[in-house]
């Protein structure tokens, strides 16, 4: 979470809200099949105290991604948990790469603000040193004349 308190009271796509009957009859499955989802492992909704299941907006639509996966794609049940287990690993991915990328630019622009102290804590007295060049040149000194 962002660190903000969340109303307790607000509906989100995650909130365990419909009972068994409205979870089937939005995702226009059979109850007897979302408990054979829910024993596979498919769709795993929240449960009350007695045990009773509530599922939220968010299984609804993993309801009709099954659905959908198993009649029009013809993909078996085991491998529809596989597809859902698999993207729920890239979303994680993706936050936590979400996450590193950020510390990065916090680190980069601390760094940034850190070298600009750095740079402004020089002694501006001082002559910057710049390394003579080579050359073959001789120079002859002699020294003036003296005055008896």
């Amino acid at each position: 979470m962002d660190g903000r308190r969340r109303n307790p009271y607000q509906l989100t796509d995650e909130t365990p809200v419909y009972v068994i009957s409205v979870a089937a009859q939005l995702s226009g499955l059979h109850p007897q099949t979302l408990r054979q989802y829910d024993r596979l492992g498919l769709v795993s909704p929240d449960r009350t105290a007695g045990r009773g299941r509530r599922y939220s907006a968010r299984d609804i639509e993993l309801l009709r991604t099954v659905q959908q996966l198993s009649q029009d794609e013809g993909i078996n049940l085991a491998g529809i948990k596989r597809i859902i287990e698999l993207e729920n690993q890239v979303a994680a991915l993706q936050s936590r790469v979400a996450e590193l990328s950020a510390a990065v630019e916090g680190a980069a622009a601390a760094m940034q603000q850190r070298e600009a102290q750095v740079h402004a804590s020089y002694r501006r007295d001082l002559v910057p040193y710049q390394e003579a060049h080579q050359t073959s040149a001789l120079v002859v000194w002699r020294p003036p004349k003296r005055r008896e």
